[in-house]
């Protein structure tokens, strides 16, 4: 009778984790996930520092990490336009984003495989339901978009500098619309803009996300939905499944 082999230690593979980041423009947030997109650690919170420069917030993102479990890639949301690891801007931020490569200096630092995309591009990710044409916005220091077909990233779209009445998007439904116009003002701004979006792109789902969601108070579409800061987070795993 044949003994069945036994595998050594050495020969069963640790699952993958994922270092998740979700930086901001108030906040940076950081949580290690398993390969399933599970949570393993706590959540860790710190505010973007002043005049958050690409040094300064790489420096508490350093900071952080170092209260992570072990890792072995990692995945970052940015508040701004992303091609190639690179950051083209970030409007609440700092001028000195403009055409920083985000992805090689975190590679750099931390020895790991790294990946960069929009900020609201990773919270649709973990928010989509993968069927249909599906919406994710972002409300927060500014405001993030993302668009998904079949559960496909639509990549590029960035709605919060669009043209929209006299200004843009973002100048009314983001922070600084909230604070100069005040909540009552700002929810039917915030109406105002779904409805747009909803004509523009026709779409089946939207999910709705950032801080400042805690303020809509009117009643959403009944295919909208709010759905929870962490979700900025658990989308990191989504970036790895082309691998």
């Amino acid at each position: 009778m044949t003994k069945p082999v036994k595998k050594s230690i050495a020969s069963v593979s640790r699952p993958l984790i994922t270092l998740s980041v979700d930086i901001g423009g108030t906040g940076i947030k950081m949580m290690a996930l398993d390969e399933t997109g599970k949570p393993i650690s706590d959540r860790l919170r710190e505010l973007t520092p002043p005049d958050p420069t690409p040094e300064r917030l790489i420096r508490v993102l350093d900071d952080l990490s170092t209260q992570m479990p072990a890792f072995d890639r990692v995945s970052v949301g940015f508040p701004g336009v992303i091609k190639n690891g690179v950051t083209l801007e970030a409007h609440n931020l700092s001028p000195k984003w403009a055409q920083f490569p985000l992805q090689e200096e975190l590679l750099k630092l931390w020895k790991k495989p790294v990946r960069v995309a929009n900020d609201a591009s990773v919270q649709g990710y973990g928010s989509i339901f993968g069927k249909g044409v599906e919406l994710c916005l972002t409300f927060g220091t500014g405001l993030g978009s993302s668009l998904f077909t079949g559960g496909r990233l639509c990549p590029g779209l960035e709605l919060a500098h669009h043209p929209w009445k006299k200004k843009t998007y973002e100048d009314y439904v983001g922070l600084r619309g909230l604070e100069k116009y005040g909540k009552k003002r700002w929810n039917k701004l915030v109406e105002s803009a779904i409805a747009q979006t909803s004509q523009l792109f026709n779409w089946d789902y939207l999910h709705i996300g950032g801080g400042n969601s805690k303020h809509i108070k009117f009643e959403l579409p009944r295919n909208a939905r709010i759905v929870s800061n962490e979700e900025g987070l658990l989308g990191g795993v989504a970036l790895w499944r082309d691998q």
